[in-house]
C-alpha cells in the first residue's frame, strides 16, 4: 500500500512531457505585432465552442502567471451566423466596458443555463438582467463600429489560418490549439512555452 502511494506521489510530481514540434504550427512568414516590447498572444475563442468554455478556467490562471511583460488580445470567431452572434455581442460588451464583468458569465448562462445567448433577444433580455442599458446594447449591436469589428475579426481568422477554435497565436509567430496540443491543459503549456521562446528570440 505504502509502495502503491509513493509511486503514484512520483507519478503525480513527474514533469509534462518536453513540448515537441506536434504541438504547434510555425507561422511563415511571421505575421506583424502591435503588442511593442511585449509579447502578442491573441486568442481564438468562439462563445458557442464547448471546448472554449473548459479552457476559461485555465486561461484565467495562466494569466494570472503571465506577467506584465504578455499582451492578450482575444478574437471572436465568426464562421457562422451564430458566432457572427457571439462575436457583435463580444464587441458591444467591450464598447459598454463590460466585458471583465460579463466575458465568464456568458459561457457560464450559455452553456450550463441553456440561454441560448446566441440570439439577439435572448442576449438583449440577457445584459439587461445583468444591468446593462439594453437600448444602448441593442443600438452598439448593430452599429457599423462592431460590424466592422466583426469584419476585421475575420479577416484575422484568415490572415492567420485558424480553422477551429480556441486557437493561440504567440507574437505573430507561432500557433497552437486544443487539437495539435491534443488538451486544454496541453494548449495552455504550449502558449507558456512559446511564450518564452518568443521573447528569447526577441533578444538576440
Amino acid at each position: 500500500m505504502l509502495l502503491g502511494l509513493a509511486l503514484a506521489a512520483v507519478c503525480v510530481a513527474a514533469p509534462a512531457q518536453p513540448i515537441s514540434p506536434k504541438d504547434f504550427q510555425v507561422l511563415e512568414p511571421p505575421r506583424p505585432v502591435s503588442s511593442g516590447e511585449r509579447i502578442e498572444v491573441l486568442e481564438f475563442f468562439y462563445y458557442g465552442c464547448p471546448v472554449c468554455y473548459e479552457a476559461q478556467p485555465h486561461i484565467a490562471r495562466w494569466l494570472a502567471k503571465s506577467g506584465p511583460g504578455v499582451a492578450i488580445q482575444r478574437v471572436p470567431a465568426a464562421f457562422t451566423e451564430s458566432s457572427e452572434s457571439f462575436a457583435r455581442t463580444f464587441y458591444t460588451l467591450g464598447a459598454m466596458n463590460q466585458l471583465a464583468r460579463l466575458h465568464w458569465p456568458l459561457y457560464d448562462n450559455h452553456h450550463f443555463d441553456g440561454k441560448e445567448l446566441d440570439q439577439e433577444k435572448n442576449v438583449v433580455a440577457w445584459v439587461s438582467s445583468n444591468g446593462v442599458d439594453a437600448a444602448r446594447f441593442a443600438e452598439l449591436w448593430h452599429s457599423d463600429r462592431v460590424k466592422a469589428q466583426v469584419d476585421a475579426a475575420k479577416k484575422a481568422l484568415d490572415a492567420y489560418g485558424v480553422k477551429g477554435v480556441p486557437t493561440f497565436v504567440v507574437d505573430g509567430k507561432y500557433l497552437t490549439s486544443a487539437r495539435l496540443a491534443g488538451s486544454v491543459p496541453r494548449m495552455l503549456e504550449t502558449v507558456q512555452y512559446l511564450v518564452e521562446r518568443a521573447a528569447g528570440e526577441r533578444k538576440k
